[in-house]
């Protein structure tokens, strides 16, 4: 692998010493115009190497095209150092950051998984008067379009009727792009007849049902879907704004074909804890999405990957790890987390505040403030993701394992109502570091569009920020999101400044251990079937219930489950061996049935039956009583061979013949 930066025409120092320090290799020679003057340079690097990492991202296209024309066939990474380094007036003392900038590009991430949609190109127009029929006209003559008029707005009808119009009332829809479900009230066709003006038939009674691969609502009303600019296929611009609509007809006009789309969220329902039994447990998923994308199935849930949107609320606060969010993945997340904040402090840097962002909003930002201000704080280091709602608690909690004085969350504004995940994340991390005594690592959020009062933000809290002093030995992320929060917990114990065993949590923490009152417990184990994190436990073979804390997500379906309201959660954060170990919370004896000697239930329940029992009235007599201390095969046995059986009823009377009618009328008349 080889690494090349440039200054960018002298307009950014390059601290080479640094930057070798931090990644433990040497650079290439710093170019000063690699995309112009020395270009040959690149050539040479591009021909030689199997990976070459580029300290630039603004000409990446015109190096991809160099590489495209020698065949240039290995791995070809880009860093921009200029805008995120290079560009602040602290850009002197930016060679720290440029190191971790460069290892985090040089890290190899696997992608998401893609899914297919295909749109044949069916667009539905709805809106009234001449805007929509405009709209519908000029798409039809490329795509598959039908248009439903909104309104009292009669345009003329068509000269060519290329273009199925229809008319309706009120409209709802379902689906997402190449399968949307439109249904309309008062659903009715045009007239073939009118003359001038369109005019329509009698509306039908049942809605009319439009299935379709792309929405253009020119309704200019309330949008079909709560999340409109997140619905893929689904446009509505501002009828009264003609350059929003023209820009929707650019686009829909493309969208023919057979497109990706990454699958956000990995769902493994095994671990979801949302129900059992009609009984719900968690439903935490549900609340955060803001597209509607994940619904209640049965005891889990079902998430439509083509509504899905990708903004990782639904990972971010999955208290078992169900839902996991796929770009990246948490490993790959967290591992490049580690190497950021390891190459920074290996390379000199110190107090890194670290600056979660987004690919567009983030960008733009960090652009608009490197292009037109004083750029970022030399320790302030970008770490770009897909959404910053994806930012859960094992995140929170990683960063400052491994070493970050501060991390900002930037949201976008077309995140600004979905941060309540985030805001869970950053209020749960902030109680845990506080309790353990530390008075660095806290995460704040940043929710300003304005690049002033965001500049001015990160420069109070990049000045605010010291160097790390209780600093553990980073551990190598592995396992699930449970598995990653509890090596970032385990880590940030050992070496707290006030190292508690145990940490009372707030109610709504993933965290808990459970008081069972024995007394009441009759050892049915309807808890054990309930627990979808196998946090409770039985043993097959001996009456015994037993509890894993560590494992333990506090949904609360144990509590709802126990048929003697025994069980009560208590929310705490456990440091010690007892958490990870089996706890035994009740055990029995068995109980013997009294005929056969097989055991078949506990002791304590068989009791208990029995007490509750003695005063009813099918079992005022000691064998029925009896009965109930039998396993099921002799109770059976037993009522079949007992004369005074319950259930039995008087004997049938013999069946009467012509004969018996006969006798009788001759014993009448003898006696007469």
């Amino acid at each position: 692998m080889a690494i090349i930066t440039c200054s960018c025409d002298g307009s950014m120092t390059l601290d080479r010493e640094t930057i070798e320090a931090g990644l433990g290799e040497a650079l290439e020679a710093p170019a000063t115009q690699l995309c112009r003057r020395q270009i040959e340079r690149f050539r040479d690097l591009a021909d030689g190497n199997e990976t070459l990492v580029v300290g630039c991202t603004q000409e990446a296209p015109l190096f991809l095209e160099i590489a495209e024309d020698i065949a240039f066939a290995a791995d070809l990474r880009f860093v921009n150092l200029r805008e995120k380094a290079g560009w602040s007036k602290e850009g002197t003392k930016a060679g720290a950051k440029m190191a971790a900038l460069i290892a985090e590009a040089a890290l190899n991430v696997d992608g998401p998984q893609m899914m297919g949609i295909v749109s044949a190109g069916i667009v539905l127009v709805i809106g009234p008067g001449d805007v929509a029929m405009d709209a519908a006209m000029r798409l039809g003559e490329r795509l598959d379009v039908t248009l439903v008029l909104t309104g009292s707005e009669r345009p003329f009808a068509p000269r060519i009727a290329d273009v199925p119009v229809f008319h309706g009332g009120a409209v709802s829809a379902k689906g997402s792009f190449g399968g949307f479900s439109v249904s309309i009230e008062d659903f009715a066709a045009a007239r073939p007849s009118a003359r001038g003006a369109l005019a329509f038939d009698m509306p039908s009674a049942e809605p009319g049902t439009s299935n379709c691969d792309i929405i253009l609502d020119l309704r200019g009303a309330a949008p079909l879907f709560t999340t409109p600019d997140k619905r893929s296929g689904y446009f509505n611009p501002d009828p009264r704004d003609p350059i929003a609509v023209e820009r929707a007809l650019f686009e829909i006009a493309d969208m023919v074909g057979t497109f990706e789309k990454p699958r956000y969220v990995d769902y493994q329902p095994s671990l979801c804890a949302h129900a059992r039994s009609e009984i719900v447990g968690c439903q935490r998923c549900i609340d955060n999405c803001p597209t509607a994308a994940i619904t209640p199935s049965g005891n889990v849930v079902s998430i439509d990957a083509g509504i899905c949107a990708g903004c990782g609320n639904c990972a971010s606060v999955c208290p078992t790890g169900a839902a996991r969010y796929t770009m990246p993945g948490g490993v790959a997340l967290l591992t490049r987390l580690r190497t950021v904040l390891g190459t920074y402090r290996k390379a000199g840097g110190s107090a890194p505040v670290l600056l979660v962002h987004d690919g567009e909003h983030g960008e733009a930002m960090i652009d608009a403030l490197a292009d037109h201000g004083d750029g970022l704080p030399a320790n302030v280091i970008p770490f770009a993701v897909n959404a910053v709602t994806q930012w859960g608690l094992d995140a929170v909690l990683a960063a400052r394992a491994f070493g970050a004085a501060k991390t900002l969350l930037l949201v976008p504004p077309s995140a600004a109502d979905e941060t309540g995940g985030i805001d869970d994340a950053v209020r749960l991390g902030s109680h845990i570091l506080d309790g353990l005594g530390y008075v660095d690592g806290a995460t704040a959020i940043i929710a300003e569009i304005d690049p002033d009062k965001v500049a001015a933000a990160l420069w109070a809290h990049a000045g605010e920020a010291a160097t790390v002093t209780a600093l553990p030995a980073a551990f190598t992320p592995t396992g699930g999101k449970r598995d990653l929060m509890h090596l970032a917990l385990s880590a940030l114990h050992k070496v707290a400044p006030v190292p508690v065993d145990v940490l009372a949590m707030p109610q709504g923490s993933p965290f808990g251990t459970l008081q069972v009152d024995t007394g009441a417990c009759t050892l049915c184990l309807a808890c054990v079937g309930a627990c979808p994190a196998n946090a409770l436990k039985d043993n097959p073979d001996f009456p015994r219930l037993s509890f894993l804390e560590e494992a333990c997500v506090q949904c609360g379906l144990c509590a709802r489950t126990c048929p003697e309201k025994a069980i009560v959660l208590e929310p705490r954060l456990t440091f010690t061996g007892e958490a990870r170990n089996l706890r035994i919370i009740k055990e029995d004896q068995p109980f013997e049935c009294v005929r056969c000697g097989k055991p078949f239930a506990t002791r304590s329940t068989i009791d208990t039956i029995v007490a509750r029992m003695s005063g009813h009235a099918m079992f005022s007599n000691p064998d029925a009583l009896k009965r109930l201390q039998m396993c099921s095969d002799c109770r059976v046995v037993d009522m079949a061979e007992n004369v005074s059986d319950p259930f039995a009823s008087r004997p049938r009377p013999a069946p009467r013949t012509t004969d018996d009618y006969l006798r009788e009328r001759d014993d009448e008349a003898e006696k007469s």
